[in-house]
């Protein structure tokens, strides 16, 4: 729509340029089909042509061409029924304030003057009617250019509005390029923090459960055990590492409810480390949303490695508690303690990854903890049941 009317105001301004020399030349036309006198007349037009064609617009210009409007139309009456029309429009664009108005009534005077054989008689009712017939053309043309400059200036206006739109929709197609890439940047750091934490929560702490294993395999006489822990950890790594690039659940999960998996993995991480591991639940056992079960399972896997590999905990206490709008883990152990200072000024990436899964699902991580007094962790997230 917009782009049709845009050709039709650029049609329309150049009928409007095209004007004068097609009124010129009716006039012209008549007059000779009439039998005026041709070569006066035609060396009038030939000044009136090059009269538009090479002045500037402006008074001076509306000036001249008023006067060749005179000279014309003493040529032929033709000139003031046709080209005097250019002196109307001419005068009321290129004129400003009160000068629009003398530029008409002169024009007006001179097509009444023409149309009615010389100047009126000195006689009051000559007088009045070329006055009046002078004035109802003034008027006219006074009205009919007003309502034209309206027009004009929602024409303008709607060209300033389009325009703005059209800026407007640069811009934004410039922020939505720009939105695109911090996207797709922001999907490439959030891929790059869930791999960094799945390889952690994976072949990290697997990695780190073989190391242990191998060592007290070298210190103690039954080391055909620790060496089949060892390699029971290196398989169950390698499938948890393989699921975790398909973006696939933990392993326990897809074979076994939360409060079962959790129960699995504290009566494993107690054998591995010859500790004392107690697991109990309470509340309605339901099924929460993998996500959420996935963050739980997480983080008793980070809890329960801390509490072998850096606080020698002797004796682990996991409880998983299922309320109406929550679902809680907490996980208590025995080992040195630490300073949870050191874990808000950046600590370890274990504690940090396990406090992002938790804030990701709108929930709460807390850490107590002091060097000789153990350590407790709980994780609250909101129960969002499956499905």
């Amino acid at each position: 729509m917009t782009e049709r009317l845009d050709r039709w105001e650029r049609l329309q301004q150049r009928q409007l340029a095209a004007t004068p020399y097609v009124l010129l030349a009716v006039s012209v036309a008549l007059c000779l089909v009439t039998g005026e006198r041709p070569w006066p007349m035609l060396a009038l037009a030939a000044v009136a042509v090059g009269w538009l064609w090479l002045v500037p617009r402006g008074p001076v210009y509306v000036a001249g061409l008023v006067a060749l409007i005179g000279l014309l139309c003493t040529q032929g009456t033709w000139f003031a029924a046709f080209f005097g029309f250019v002196g109307y429009l001419h005068s009321w664009w290129y004129l400003r304030g009160r000068w629009r108005f003398v530029g008409v009534s002169a024009t007006a005077a001179i097509s009444v003057t023409t149309y009615g054989g010389g100047l009126p008689e000195a006689t009051p009712s000559g007088i009045l009617t070329f006055l009046f017939f002078t004035a109802a053309i003034v008027g006219g043309v006074a009205m009919f250019s007003f309502f034209g400059e309206i027009t004009m200036e929602r024409s303008a206006e709607r060209t300033r509005l389009v325009e703005q739109l059209q800026a407007t929709m640069r811009e934004n197609a410039g922020l939505h390029a720009q939105l695109l890439v911090q996207a797709r940047e922001a999907g490439v750091l959030d891929e790059r923090q869930r791999m960094a934490a799945e390889i952690h929560d994976t072949l990290g702490q697997g990695l780190a459960g073989i190391i242990t294993q191998l060592q007290a395999a070298r210190r103690s006489e039954d080391w055909q055990r620790h060496v089949d822990i060892a390699v029971r950890l290196a398989r169950d790594s390698l499938a948890e590492a393989r699921r975790s690039v398909h973006a696939v659940g933990p392993g326990e999960l897809a074979a076994a409810p939360l409060d079962e998996a959790l129960r699995a993995v504290v009566t494993a991480w107690g054998e591995r480390n010859e500790a004392t591991a107690e697991f109990t639940v309470t509340g309605t056992v339901r099924p929460m949303h993998p996500e959420i079960e996935e963050t739980l399972l997480r983080t008793a896997q980070e809890a329960l490695a801390n509490a072998a590999r850096h606080a020698g905990a002797s004796r682990v206490g996991l409880t998983l508690s299922y309320m109406d709008d929550v679902t809680r883990l907490d996980v208590r152990d025995d080992g040195v303690g630490f300073d949870p200072a050191r874990v808000r000024d950046g600590g370890g990436f274990g504690l940090t990854s396990m406090r992002r899964r938790v804030d990701r699902l709108a929930g709460t991580l807390e850490i107590e903890s002091a060097p000789g007094a153990g350590t407790a962790i709980s994780a609250s997230v909101p129960a969002v049941t499956r499905g």
